[in-house]
């Protein structure tokens, strides 16, 4: 922190105070600028009962990626992109991409995880896959492709880093077919949507936030890609970090579909959607354990369980796949 308190100085903001924000599953932190003063440029002023104004505070935040500094230029690009189709990300007040610094309005505290419940979360849901439509209309110039070779690449973490360093099994020649041949259905099916829209790649309940006007506001869409039309969608509906009603879940992916004016039946629209759930946490089993492993971040640990759930359950649907589902459950 003492590195960025220093740049602080150097640009005017040496008497804000800072404290820390948060931090994520990458090499990213945040920490919160913040100042007290009063209206009217901090200089206290009358209001009309002839009493000064009571102080109010004033705050940014700063993202720290100077551990990662290959991510701000994208994140630069992508918070364009998308404020170009009016979705409300943070504005950028400052930048020193040599140092790896920027300063963002601060969206506040409160993100879609610490409010939904079983009253709202159908009107918050549906609030945010219209914003997954405008991500979509986003400009996907030279972003890389959610192609077949990402899509496998990313599923192979679950066996190198879930199976064989996390649970230490031994596979089989006849478990790794199994699962070599369940992730080429898994891609295949994948690859069989509409292709190309910008995808956030981590839409989730920690990454939607409400901010202190109640607009749904995004965070953390620096790793955009373009790829297929459910992958925000299922990241969303079937978090690793809350679980709803299957039912309903069904029946808000179709809310997406009819919104998104998509031709395809209620079985083949739920089909591509369950195959791209099976993708990203087959994915995400692999980096959940990779965090705990490699990085010492053991806090995601907790959210296994769930992920592991999803894969079972919607692989156990589909006879291609049962086979995964049995190995998965007797890991």
């Amino acid at each position: 922190m003492h590195s960025i308190q220093q740049w602080l100085e150097s640009i005017g903001w040496g008497d804000w105070s800072i404290t820390v924000a948060s931090a994520d599953a990458s090499f990213r932190s945040y920490y919160r600028l913040s100042r007290v003063g009063t209206l009217a440029h901090h200089k206290p002023v009358l209001n009309f009962g002839g009493k000064e104004c009571p102080p109010y505070s004033e705050t940014y935040i700063v993202m720290d990626s100077s551990l990662a500094k290959e991510s701000l230029p994208s994140f630069v690009e992508m918070n364009k992109r998308l404020s170009d189709v009016h979705v409300r990300v943070p504005r950028i007040i400052v930048k020193n991409i040599k140092l790896g610094y920027l300063i963002l309005e601060d969206f506040g505290n409160t993100h879609y995880l610490d409010v939904l419940n079983e009253e709202n979360y159908q009107k918050l849901y549906k609030q945010a896959i219209d914003e997954i439509i405008k991500i979509q209309h986003s400009d996907t110039k030279g972003l890389p492709l959610y192609d077949k070779e990402f899509l496998h690449f990313e599923m192979d973490l679950m066996q190198e880093w879930y199976l064989e360093k996390y649970l230490n099994m031994t596979l089989a020649d006849d478990d790794k077919n199994t699962i070599c041949m369940a992730l080429e259905n898994i891609a295949n099916v994948v690859l069989e949507q509409p292709q190309g829209v910008f995808v956030h790649r981590d839409y989730h309940a920690r990454n939607i936030m409400l901010t202190p006007k109640d607009e749904v506001g995004i965070i953390d869409f620096q790793d955009a890609r373009a790829g297929a039309v459910t992958y925000d969608l299922v990241s969303l509906l079937k978090d690793c970090y809350i679980e709803w009603d299957k039912e309903e879940v069904v029946k808000l992916a179709l809310y997406y579909r009819d919104a998104a004016g998509l031709d395809a039946d209620d079985t083949t629209f739920i089909k591509w959607f369950d195959f791209m759930g099976l993708q990203r946490h087959i994915k995400v089993l692999g980096i959940f354990a990779r965090l705990h492993l490699r990085d010492g971040k053991s806090g995601y640990l907790k959210d296994i369980p769930l992920t592991l759930k999803y894969v079972v359950d919607a692989a156990s649907k589909y006879p291609e796949l049962s086979g995964l589902a049995t190995l998965l459950k007797t890991a």
